[in-house]
């Protein structure tokens, strides 16, 4: 037995009761309206109906009038205009302005049931489709967030691997303890001064945290040799990048870091090594890199001197601009308070720190030295 509501607009009393007998008896339930007024008092009072049967001729407030302000509210309830033979014209306008179908006075049951039960099927499938495609959009968002989700976890598994590398190196080569950790989260604020995106700041980020874990293919007897290393030695030594480079270059999330880890020991003008690149052939990672490295190495202890001060390390490579340094780096470089080093220093000094911990750290203290 079917349940939909059909409302029957006509200003003729014995044309409304012949319409809605033959849809009570088909199952429908009908109200009826006798002016187009009246239909909209009706639909405001009891809410949307799954079709409207209205004539088009009616002195107060045609069918036309109804339809469009019937269609502004209700957009997805039928219309069906009922119109005489000479109102075929009016009735096809309706058509274009929104109503579903005419039908055509006189007409027999059978016409009648067949263009209602189209019109109700129409909107069914209207319906249908607009909830599908609903639960379409919340399935794809709810998927697009549990992708999200999972690439996040796998970032920072990435992250705890690299983390646990960088722990393994520090063990192997004492010496720097604590010296990736610290020139990742200078390298990571000078990129940011440098206004660098995000994402591009992390693949940064990775080759800095990684740029010597080439060492742990060097002897240890070369490695933690505590005189002069030999020529032979010193050849060795250098290998370390290109060795960095071959372990990370197969995976794929490190692939662009291994670009920076193969160029760290590159100067801008052309004597490092190993492969002698110059200017901006050398990966922009790199070239930040080697300003926030020399600042860790000189404001560091060594075993053979103190470490010195931020402005010392400052004046030396202002003093390589050019030659050793990007001399953009090393503008965006000296903008930045000392105050943000030694900042640094102290929260990873002090803290659990882990592998993404500057991304979040150096945001925060660059902007509270920027205000």
């Amino acid at each position: 037995m079917t349940t939909e509501r059909i409302l029957v607009v006509d200003d003729e009393e014995p044309i409304r009761e012949i319409i809605s007998s033959m849809l009570n008896a088909a199952g429908y339930k009908t109200r009826q309206a006798a002016s187009g007024t009246e239909a909209l008092g009706t639909l405001k009072e009891h809410g949307e109906f799954e079709l409207v049967l209205s004539d088009l001729m009616m002195a107060e407030l045609d069918g036309i009038a109804l339809l469009e302000r019937a269609k502004e509210k209700y957009p997805d309830m039928p219309v069906i205009m009922v119109t005489a033979v000479h109102d075929i014209s009016v009735a096809l306008a309706a058509i274009r302005n929104g109503a579903y179908d005419y039908l055509l006075k006189p007409f027999e049951r059978e016409q009648l049931l067949a263009i209602v039960r189209r019109a109700l099927e129409h909107r069914r499938l209207k319906l249908e489709n607009r909830a599908y495609q609903s639960n379409l959009e919340s399935l794809v968002a709810a998927r697009t967030e549990q992708l999200r989700q999972a690439m996040t976890d796998l970032e920072r598994s990435y992250d705890i691997t690299l983390e646990a590398l960088g722990d393994a190196l520090d063990l192997k080569d004492a010496e720097t303890e604590g010296h990736s950790k610290r020139v990742t989260a200078f390298t990571i604020a000078i990129a940011r001064a440098m206004g660098l995106s995000g994402e591009r700041i992390r693949v940064i980020a990775r080759g800095a945290f990684l740029h010597d874990i080439g060492k742990m293919a060097i002897p240890d007897a070369i490695l933690r040799k505590p005189g002069v290393l030999t020529l032979e030695e010193t050849a060795i030594m250098r290998e370390h990048c290109f060795r960095g480079y071959q372990m990370l270059r197969k995976i794929p999330f490190l692939a662009e870091a291994s670009e920076i880890v193969y160029s760290h020991q590159e100067k801008f003008d052309g004597t490092g090594y190993p492969r002698g690149l110059r200017g901006e052939d050398i990966p922009l990672g790199a070239r930040i890199f080697s300003v926030a490295d020399t600042l860790d190495a000189m404001t560091s202890d060594r075993p053979y001197r103190a470490a010195q001060s931020v402005s010392a390390a400052r004046e030396e490579i202002i003093r390589y601009s050019g030659r050793q340094f990007d001399p953009e780096v090393v503008r965006i470089f000296v903008q930045m308070p000392d105050t943000i080093w030694e900042d640094l220093r102290k929260e990873i000094n002090q803290q659990s720190y882990r592998f993404t911990y500057p991304l979040k750290s150096t945001a925060s203290i660059a902007m509270v030295h920027n205000q």
